[in-house]
């Protein structure tokens, strides 16, 4: 099948380095990159191994309510934080 690509520049840069390296034409390289493109896009993606997080208990909290910005301010840095 015959037709026409536009490839973006960086493509193109690949291409060209690839086929001064090797023996292969630009058809030879562009299959071949579209073939193994293709077949990763088409095949399941592989299930992802899940995540989980350590809990870690760190006690009783020591700055009392961290609701309140102001009170831990004043007991982290002393009442001249102001």
């Amino acid at each position: 099948m015959r037709t026409t690509l536009t490839l973006d520049d960086d493509v193109a840069a690949i291409l060209r380095r690839l086929r001064k390296a090797g023996t292969k034409s630009l058809r030879e390289l562009v299959n071949e990159a579209l073939r193994l493109g293709l077949r990763s896009v088409m095949s399941p993606r592989k299930g992802r191994k899940r995540f989980r997080t350590v809990t870690a208990n760190l006690g009783p909290c020591l700055v009392g309510d961290v609701d309140n910005v102001a009170e831990v301010l004043a007991v982290a840095e002393g009442e001249s934080h102001k």
